[in-house]
C-alpha cells in the first residue's frame, strides 16, 4: 500500500532534513509556497493559508500519480491540521504515517519564527498514542 508520511514538529526540529532521509520521492511544505526561484525564503503570513492550499493541492498531485510514498513536512501542531491529509489518503487509497522529529540536536529554525511562536506551538503540540 502506497504511504503518506507526515512529518511533525515544531520549527528547527529538522522536518525537512528528515524528509531528506525518504530519498527522491514528492517532498512538500508550507514553507515552499514562500520560496521564490532563487532560493530566497520570502514569507508572508497573509498567504498563510494559501501556503497551506498548496502544498495540499501538491500532495493530491503526487497521490494521484501513484507514487509510492509521498511526504508533507509541516508543523502540524493540533490534530485538525492533519485531518485534509487523512482525507485525502482515505479517497486516493493510501496508508498514513505520522512521525514527530524532536529537536534533540538544538537546531535552529531558519525561517526565523519567534521564540514565542515556537513556545506556544509547544504548549498547543498534540500527540496521540
Amino acid at each position: 500500500m502506497n504511504k503518506l508520511v507526515l512529518l511533525r514538529g515544531l520549527p528547527g526540529s529538522g522536518k525537512s532534513t528528515a524528509a531528506a532521509l525518504f530519498g527522491n520521492v514528492p517532498h512538500f511544505e508550507a514553507d515552499m509556497f514562500f520560496t521564490d526561484a532563487d532560493g530566497k525564503y520570502n514569507f508572508d503570513p497573509r498567504k498563510l493559508s494559501e501556503a497551506h492550499n498548496w502544498c495540499r493541492h501538491k500532495t493530491m498531485e503526487a497521490m494521484k500519480d501513484d507514487h509510492p510514498i509521498v511526504v508533507v513536512s509541516n508543523t502540524f501542531v493540533q490534530f485538525w491540521e492533519m485531518e485534509s491529509y487523512y482525507l485525502l489518503a482515505y479517497e486516493l487509497g493510501y496508508q498514513v504515517v505520522s512521525l514527530v522529529v524532536e529537536n534533540r540536536h538544538g537546531g535552529k529554525n531558519v525561517h526565523n519564527v519567534p521564540s514565542y511562536k515556537s513556545e506556544s506551538m509547544k504548549d498547543k503540540f498534540e500527540i496521540k498514542l
